[in-house]
């Protein structure tokens, strides 16, 4: 497809090498639109190994600055995007380019299903997207702790074993994953060799932040942490399953990251959820201590 840019501007696929780059226009997005932004290059690197490169495109000036981009996974049968214009290049027309022709190329990949991320606060995401029959689909929070003073211990039913990853867990780990969020929205369970690809065995992925709660010899629950995203710890997931819920484990769990982290000299935890998450996780993250600090939306549209 050839897209119809503004004079001055280029359209390319994007690189692994343009990691740092889609970091600046990520950050000056969140913070032109909330003030503030925790983004950086470690962020970026960990959705850019998810990424699918030939759809992830870069739009470049003459003078070789970033001026927008598309992130595109795709997982399931759909793509997951986020369209983002550097702020000094709004109003030229660039979203509404690349977001045509992010859609099209979902089309012409065979995709049932397009889905769009943008900040809570971005209006003229919000507008553009209904404009292209896109409907509001999901709202998720990014929560947080901040640690005035150590956390306490976490309390745990009964019976119940905490211990970190080892090797010999990764099938076990994987397949708690998946039975702890196979009722999720928009769920996908990659399948076991291609997430220890993503997962296990990414660079970065530090599984002295893994943990298993066991009940015996089962599995009761997991918790997938990363040592440093947006300024602190962060939860990346933290699954119980089905038969051992509503026991106080989940709140237990995640009360042992937040030990771990305050000891490694975080002063701060993170995570995302889902505000409709069907097992009431917001609930439990705020009896934890957590609150709300920003949200995102994600919008959608049936592409068959």
């Amino acid at each position: 497809m050839s897209l119809s840019l503004p004079e001055g501007f280029t359209v390319r696929e994007a690189t692994a090498a343009d990691v740092e780059r889609a970091a600046d226009v990520l950050r000056a997005e969140e913070q032109d639109v909330r003030g503030h932004s925790d983004w950086g290059v470690e962020e970026t690197a960990h959705v850019w190994r998810l990424a699918n490169v030939a759809a992830t495109r870069i739009v470049e000036t003459r003078g070789g600055s970033t001026a927008a981009l598309v992130l595109a996974i795709d997982r399931g049968g759909s793509r997951e995007a986020w369209v983002t214009v550097h702020p000094d290049f709004t109003g030229q027309g660039l979203a509404t380019v690349l977001l045509a022709e992010t859609e099209q190329r979902a089309r012409d990949g065979g995709l049932r299903k397009l889905k769009l991320g943008a900040f809570s606060e971005n209006e003229g995401a919000r507008t553009l997207f209904e404009q292209h029959g896109f409907r509001e689909a999901r709202h998720y929070y990014g929560m947080r702790i901040d640690f005035e003073r150590p956390p306490g211990p976490p309390s745990w039913p009964p019976g119940f074993e905490v211990s970190t990853f080892q090797p010999q867990d990764a099938r076990a780990f994987h397949q708690t994953l998946g039975e702890s969020f196979e009722d999720e929205w928009g769920f996908h369970q990659p399948p076991f060799e291609e997430w220890k690809r993503e997962r296990l065995d990414a660079p970065e992925t530090d599984t002295s932040l893994w943990f298993l709660v066991r009940d015996g010899d089962e599995i009761a629950a997991v918790a997938r942490c990363d040592p440093k995203r947006e300024g602190g710890g962060w939860v990346g997931a933290l699954g119980v399953r089905k038969p051992w819920r509503r026991r106080g484990l989940g709140l237990a769990l995640l009360r042992h990251t937040f030990v771990e982290f305050h000891r490694r000299g975080e002063s701060h935890v993170g995570l995302g959820v889902d505000t409709q998450n069907p097992s009431g996780a917001t609930r439990l993250y705020e009896r934890a201590g957590m609150r709300v600090i920003n949200e995102d939306v994600v919008y959608e549209k049936e592409l068959t």
